[in-house]
């Protein structure tokens, strides 16, 4: 028996619309979305390039300006809120993994897995034990002074992940994060990610690839910027999930 929801949704937006002027043109890219993310719920989001995905998600982390409808965050309107107080809400509870790193070149590993943690208020010790701990999830624990720039691709995505797991977000918005990614790094992330959300982190991720959607709970699919499918991965099926898998959905 599945037990009912207990408190406000980790995300829920309200008939969400992003429209973009091209030209003069109105470029609608996100049209009246209505998504609902529970606490600890692990949401993959597909669909076809450029159906609206990284524009979705974007929005969620207010990283991008809605037209108009809603976005709620652990039961608290954003989509009002100042740049200011985004990012304040974005420092204690939101976590982001990008497809192309966005890592401080003039920092060492250490220090940009560190540093969220210390700006969301933790203290230095409890910051380095954090690092510690996902550097060496990730197998990255003798890069830790290193600059990222040293660092293969793969390298430089696992450290992006232990940055936005630093701070132990409430929520992580991951745009694509084994995109770019050969095999074996695909796997090290995965495996973090199917380890902190059984711990009961909340993960909202685009992705294309099926193998890495059969990770998820559930899978959200746009079409020219509306949700056309919304259906829970089947729990046999995500246990038995290999490198080679297809998802398979259930209404």
């Amino acid at each position: 028996m599945t037990t009912a929801p207990s408190g406000p949704p980790a995300l829920q937006t309200v008939n969400l619309v992003k429209i973009y002027q091209t030209g003069g043109l109105p470029v609608p890219a996100v049209r009246g979305v209505d998504l609902r993310v529970e606490r600890g719920e692990f949401v993959a989001i597909m669909g076809p390039s450029g159906s609206g995905k990284s524009t979705l998600v974007h929005m969620l982390g207010g990283l991008d300006t809605r037209t108009s409808g809603e976005i709620w965050i652990d039961g608290r309107r954003a989509d009002t809120l100042s740049e200011s107080a985004w990012a304040i809400l974005r420092r204690q509870k939101i976590g982001f993994v990008f497809q192309f790193f966005n890592l401080v070149g003039n920092m060492t590993v250490a220090d940009n897995v560190e540093l969220p943690a210390l700006l969301s208020g933790a203290s230095p010790k409890h910051a380095r034990e954090r690092r510690e701990y996902l550097l060496g999830e990730l197998n990255l624990t003798d890069k830790a002074d290193e600059a990222p720039g040293r660092l293969s691709g793969g390298e430089q995505q696992r450290v992006a992940l232990a940055r936005a797991l630093a701070n132990q977000p409430q929520v992580l918005l991951a745009d694509e994060p084994t995109g770019n990614l050969d095999s074996r790094n695909t796997r090290d992330v995965l495996r973090l990610l199917g380890q902190v959300h059984r711990q009961g982190q909340t993960i909202v991720m685009v992705t294309h690839e099926a193998r890495v959607a059969g990770l998820a709970d559930r899978v959200v699919t746009l079409l020219d910027g509306q949700i056309v499918d919304d259906g829970a991965v089947a729990p046999a099926r995500r246990r038995k999930q290999g490198p080679g898998d297809v998802v398979e959905l259930h209404g």
